[in-house]
């Protein structure tokens, strides 16, 4: 029995490469962030501009703690998941957390086209986007970091993370 939680800034892969990841090992995959949206009733967007973010943080703690997850999964949170309570190590003690790190510049290129559907991004410039991303990686960089594993994303492959959670049969 083994829970993945892929944790990492916004736009660093967790959802693609968690996708793949389950599907090459037979297992579920589980977005926390579409948990989320079924859980309120609209997208995440609409929730933050609705009620902000202490309240957006504080369901997505409740969902990600009371989730009905399988023996196997992998999960992908959202990228401040580990900031908040004591989220990143409720994580670390129910299954293995994969921190997916990448530099400012790398992930400013995945998240400008996106950045419309993405609530702290959407009013940025390009300047603001890369200078927000390097803020905010300074704040989170303490909690991503006591992830149980780390891996470089750019060119992240399912088979890499297969090898560094050493589940090669």
């Amino acid at each position: 029995m083994m829970k993945i939680f892929l944790i990492g800034f916004m736009g660093c892969g967790k959802s693609t490469v968690g996708r793949k990841l389950a599907k090459e090992l037979g297992w579920m995959f589980i977005d926390l962030d579409h948990e989320l949206e079924k859980e309120m009733g609209m997208a995440i967007g609409q929730y933050f501009d609705l009620h902000g973010e202490i309240a957006f943080r504080q369901l997505e703690s409740r969902v990600l703690k009371s989730f009905s997850y399988p023996d196997n999964c992998v999960v992908a949170t959202g990228g401040g998941v580990p900031c908040y309570f004591d989220n990143m190590d409720w994580m670390n003690a129910n299954g293995t957390t994969v921190y997916i790190e990448m530099t400012p510049a790398a992930l400013a290129r995945r998240l400008e086209n996106g950045r419309a559907q993405r609530p702290l991004l959407k009013a940025l410039s390009e300047k603001e986007l890369i200078d927000f991303i390097e803020q905010k990686l300074g704040e989170r960089h303490v909690f991503y970091r006591r992830a149980l594993i780390i891996i470089e994303g750019i060119s992240l492959t399912a088979d890499a993370l297969i090898a560094a959670l050493n589940l090669n049969d």
